[in-house]
């Protein structure tokens, strides 16, 4: 592994992938077992973004403008050693790139899950704005992180307790991460 990469240490992360991979359960896990602080990235959709989503019209690159602002000044105001956990979509390179501008130790925890195991998550969750009808235009959206610098990848398909520990494992460092308690490591491309 490059020592460069192996000594990257996230003082922040962000927990991302589609609609339905797990982001709220993970996320909100991740900072507790760090004690670092949760930011529902759902929050800070403006009004007229969810009710967009609601009734099932994709959000444009106008649309999220705002709400990746809203973001990065929570991850650039982050100060005093304070780590921060936020979940987002964070479908496309360039609004990762938007949120690392804001924090220069900014790690990814990406939750990859398929169409159809998205589709039946996101049909199964009543009362929540974003509409099953999207879920084909995330995947559309969807620029894989996979071999950006500083991002974990894991199948979001395995049990919210084994996703945390593997991502709270990434953050701390290589000597925390326990492959052999969870069956995979980080993947060609993970940087940890």
């Amino acid at each position: 592994m490059d020592s460069a990469i192996s000594m990257f240490r996230p003082q922040a992360i962000v927990v991302m992938g589609v609609s339905g991979c797990g982001k709220s359960c993970v996320g909100e896990s991740c900072a507790q077992a760090l004690g670092w602080t949760l930011h529902e990235g759902d929050a800070y959709h403006a009004p007229e973004s969810i009710a967009k989503m609601r009734a099932g019209t994709p959000l444009t690159d106008a649309d999220r403008a705002g709400w990746l602002g809203r973001l990065a000044l929570l991850l650039d105001s982050s100060e005093g050693g304070q780590g921060v956990v936020l979940t987002c979509s964070a479908l496309r390179r360039k609004y990762r790139d938007r949120l690392r501008e804001a924090h220069p130790a900014l790690g990814f925890v990406f939750l990859k899950l398929g169409y159809d195991e998205a589709l039946v998550r996101v049909q199964s969750r009543p009362g929540h704005f974003f509409s099953p009808a999207l879920v084909a235009d995330q995947f559309a959206t969807l620029e894989s992180p996979e071999g950006e610098p500083g991002v974990l990848t894991l199948d979001a398909t395995q049990p919210i307790a084994t996703l945390v520990q593997d991502a709270v494992a990434w953050v701390r460092g290589p000597q925390g991460f326990a492959p052999e308690k969870t069956g995979r490591g980080p993947a060609a491309g993970d940087n940890a």
